[in-house]
């Protein structure tokens, strides 16, 4: 494929981001909240045919796992996955590939994906699926893929299948900042599908040099121009780690003290906003000099603002995931292992990164994508692979925490005490 042929495809992409960015959308609230359609907003199909089907029984090598599933008489073997909107390849004139990954998976595999964008903000699928879950009926989702806390929920409420990793060798790949995490430290449920970091994104010529800390938000000479995320585990995280106080591990006494602080830099002006959807065209706009911020947003509005830079602070960022589990009572539970074992080969990943522009959780990717961009002779393909916030080093992930796991009851109080603090 052509450099010219490359760029126009990812600009069809690049230019709905830049309108979303205009309207004051950012590219991470956007695919977290988008009105989920059910089928691919960008032209792929919502259901892939599985190849070679005649109603014969047939045998088919799941990928990677090196075991024979039998296809019986009845058809062909389904699964069905439930996502956020533009997380994954669509393939074809959006992307940098005739196939997508879901193409792939099913013709090598046979499995045929139906693929659901319906997954709009965690509660949202909480709340959709809480009294069939709770009553211990199959949702008709084999996968789901929900952020950290969520999924801790799901697991604490007893609604996720452990893996079986015989069927899931290439999870020997996921990156080692993300193999323990407090709410699944064994990962039994959960397997990440992307990451990203939040910390802050800002714009020199308007700070007036380069920023170092995480109380640079709160610099006097900021006043008026920063704001802080409606998430109130990223923003209370980050306040933490200025703190120094670790969001892995903190007490309900340290999280008063970080609502506290935030709560002063309301009361003095300092904080502007609290953001959500709207802080990326602010911050490209220059209403912003300083913000709160999520890695993948940055990746996309220095495609329209070139001058504005990623912060990884001295006292660290967080990290957060959204997770591939199985919900409990699952159909086709082989099936989705095989699923998450194929997107765990480090070609595949590098695939998929090549549109998501987030944080794969693959060992492996960053060099696989290189030899893509090699074989296609591709310097977008080559920039993607070499951007830090896709592909960070590893004393990037050695500075990540995650925010721990919290019961029922702190959550509603740190909700609540957060809440008050916004005017949310």
């Amino acid at each position: 494929m052509s450099n010219e042929q490359t760029s126009g495809r990812r600009g069809s992409r690049d230019a709905i981001m830049r309108e979303l960015s205009r309207k004051g959308i950012d590219r991470r609230e956007f695919l977290r909240k988008a009105g989920g359609t059910g089928l691919f907003l960008l032209g792929g199909p919502a259901l892939l045919a599985a190849c070679g089907v005649d109603g014969s029984e047939t045998s088919t090598t799941l990928a990677g796992t090196g075991t024979t599933a039998t296809t019986a008489a009845a058809g062909p073997k389904k699964l069905i996955v439930a996502n956020w909107p533009f997380y994954i390849d669509p393939g074809g004139d959006d992307s940098y590939f005739e196939t997508s990954t879901l193409d792939d998976f099913t013709a090598e595999t046979g499995i045929e994906v139906e693929y659901i964008e319906e997954i709009n903000d965690n509660d949202g699928f909480f709340g959709k699926y809480q009294a069939p879950l709770s009553a211990g009926e199959n949702i008709d989702r084999d996968i789901a893929v929900l952020t950290d806390w969520m999924a801790a929920r799901f697991i604490r409420l007893g609604w996720t299948e452990e893996i079986d990793y015989a069927n899931v060798p290439n999870a020997s790949n996921l990156v080692d900042a993300l193999k323990s995490p407090g709410f699944d430290p064994d990962r039994k449920y959960t397997l990440p599908w992307q990451s990203g970091f939040t910390a802050i994104g800002y714009n020199p010529a308007l700070t007036g040099g380069e920023l170092t800390s995480v109380n640079d938000i709160f610099d006097p000479a900021f006043a008026g121009s920063v704001s802080m995320l409606t998430e109130m585990r990223d923003t209370v995280g980050l306040v933490m780690l200025g703190m120094g106080i670790d969001p892995a591990t903190f007490t309900m006494d340290e999280a008063g003290q970080a609502i506290a602080k935030i709560q002063e830099n309301v009361d003095n002006g300092q904080i502007r906003q609290f953001l959500g959807n709207e802080y990326g065209g602010e911050l490209a706009q220059g209403n912003l000099s300083v913000a709160f911020a999520w890695s993948g947003d940055v990746v996309q509005l220095q495609l329209d603002n070139p001058d504005l830079q990623f912060l990884v602070p001295d006292e660290g960022l967080m990290l957060w995931s959204d997770n591939m589990l199985i919900p409990k009572g699952a159909t086709n539970k082989a099936e989705a292992e095989a699923f998450m074992n194929y997107f765990y080969d480090p070609v595949v990943a590098a695939k998929a990164e090549s549109w998501i522009n987030f944080i794969p959780p693959v060992a492996g990717a960053q060099e696989a994508l290189r030899e893509l961009a090699v074989e296609m002779d591709d310097e977008e393909l080559a920039a993607i692979a070499d951007d830090p916030l896709i592909f960070p080093d590893e004393a990037t992930l050695a500075k990540t925490h995650i925010f721990r796991d919290l019961t029922e009851e702190e959550e509603t109080e740190l909700n609540e005490m957060f809440t008050a603090v916004t005017g949310g």
